[in-house]
């Protein structure tokens, strides 16, 4: 059956999928797109969000993976759009599937969550971000990390937020720590409300801050928990 256009959300499985069935239809994908302007033409961002692009395609299907974050929430009931079921075409015996490992947590997803409470470098070790979860546990959020951090093995990578990372835009983000290199703005910086923990009043992080605290986050972050 021919589709014209074909979607996916830009998570890591969108991702994984989308070049192969390019490839496929020897067509090029547009990737992260951030509004639609018409059927063949998309706004994407570049250089970790500094410029948005304007892209037109004149591919006969149109691939595209979509950034969930610059959408609003689509209603669950209603709309006119079809839901159809088919056959897939099978196994070509190619490659074989081992297990799933899957990161289970009572705390929201950080793409999903209303509230999402991340650190960095300035939180020193792993341990110490145990300050964060309590502080994410109270306001019901998510808990993730820039990349200083994970590269510095202090958390999982699934928790990372920034280019190379997860993109969400919650109603609070609270950066605790975070010096604010392009890289991480990249995955944080469409949040409604910014709010920033830092000593160092030159931090990067205060300048997209709605909000932003000079002090030692050893000392804010448990009181802000305790006051909450």
């Amino acid at each position: 059956k021919s589709f014209s256009h074909i979607l996916f959300p830009a998570t890591n499985n969108g991702k994984n999928i989308l070049p192969r069935l390019a490839a496929k239809l020897d067509v090029a994908p547009v990737s992260e797109i951030l509004s639609v302007e018409s059927e063949t033409s998309f706004t994407r961002p570049m250089y970790a969000g500094n410029a948005i692009a304007t892209v037109e395609t004149s591919d006969p299907v149109v691939l595209l993976t979509v950034r969930g974050t610059a959408f609003d929430k689509a209603a669950e009931e209603g709309g006119s759009a079809a839901v159809e079921s088919f056959d897939t075409a099978g196994d070509a015996g190619l490659s074989k599937w081992e297990k799933d490992e899957v990161v289970k947590s009572d705390r929201p997803e950080i793409t999903a969550a209303d509230v999402v409470v991340a650190g960095g470098r300035g939180l020193k070790n792993g341990e110490n971000f145990e300050i964060l979860y309590k502080l994410a546990d109270k306001l019901n959020g998510a808990v993730g990390a820039s990349r200083a951090a994970v590269d510095a093995g202090y958390v999982p990578n699934d928790m990372q937020i920034g280019q190379t990372g997860k993109v969400c835009a919650p109603n609070l983000y609270i950066a605790v720590g975070i010096s604010g290199a392009i890289q991480h703005l990249a995955g944080m910086k469409d949040s409604k409300c910014i709010v920033s923990i830092n000593k160092d009043p030159e931090a990067p992080i205060f300048q997209v801050s709605d909000y932003g605290l000079e002090a030692d986050l050893f000392n804010a972050v448990p009181e802000l928990t305790e006051k909450i």
